[in-house]
């Protein structure tokens, strides 16, 4: 992923922010007919909202705990003459949740490296505003975090064995807003991979997003 960044043209035209110089002097933003190689760049910082949902009571962290989401983003125009971006990246992400079990309060620290994988549509506002709804899925790879047991002031790895699995996929849909080169989103991941060791149980990641940046 680092190596396809690098690599890209870094004098590519605008993408869905680009402006468009008229002969009058005057100057709009295209709708439709973009080039086929429209490319653009994102960086975003935010916040995550995030619970586990778990067969298994200990690992069962059903409320609430709020995280840390930062990184940057890629996206590439899919179809000529059609407002269609494919758009992924690389974002560190703290997930978790909290809960209590048998009268002592735990907290799961969730800690990964993200690659989203999605679909978006740019639709034109006017001139300066535009509407990103988009549907995908991510990948994502456990870096650390700890399960801490307020009960017994204990505290370990998250993904060892009697924790998590670090691998987890799902899917991810939201809704970008655009203003000028300023970006704002809203979205969902809904875990699909089973992120506990054991075969008997599932335990699943759920999180709530909200992220802002740039576009350029």
């Amino acid at each position: 992923m680092l190596s396809l960044l690098l690599t890209m043209p870094v004098m590519a035209q605008y993408g869905p922010s680009r402006l468009r110089t008229h002969r009058y002097g005057y100057t709009t933003r295209p709708n439709y007919h973009r080039s086929f190689t429209d490319t653009y760049y994102g960086l975003r910082i935010g916040a995550n909202l995030s619970t586990v949902n778990s067969d298994d009571r200990y690992l069962d962290g059903g409320s609430i705990r709020s995280g840390l989401n930062v990184g940057a983003v890629v996206g590439f125009q899919i179809a000529p003459h059609a407002p269609i971006y494919f758009e992924t990246g690389l974002s560190y992400v703290e997930k978790g949740g909290k809960g209590n079990y048998n009268g002592s309060r735990f907290t799961y620290n969730l800690d990964y490296l993200e690659m989203p994988l999605v679909l978006k549509y740019d639709y034109r506002a006017d001139h300066l505003l535009s509407i990103q709804p988009y549907l995908g899925g991510y990948v994502a790879a456990g870096i650390g975090g700890q399960i801490k047991d307020f009960g017994s002031r204990h505290a370990y790895s998250s993904f060892d064995d009697e924790g998590f699995q670090r691998f987890d996929a799902g899917i991810k849909v939201g809704c970008g807003l655009q203003y000028d080169h300023l970006y704002a989103e809203l979205g969902y991941d809904f875990g699909l991979s089973n992120i506990s060791h054991d075969y008997f149980d599932t335990s699943r990641n759920g999180s709530f997003f909200a992220t802002v940046g740039v576009n350029f």
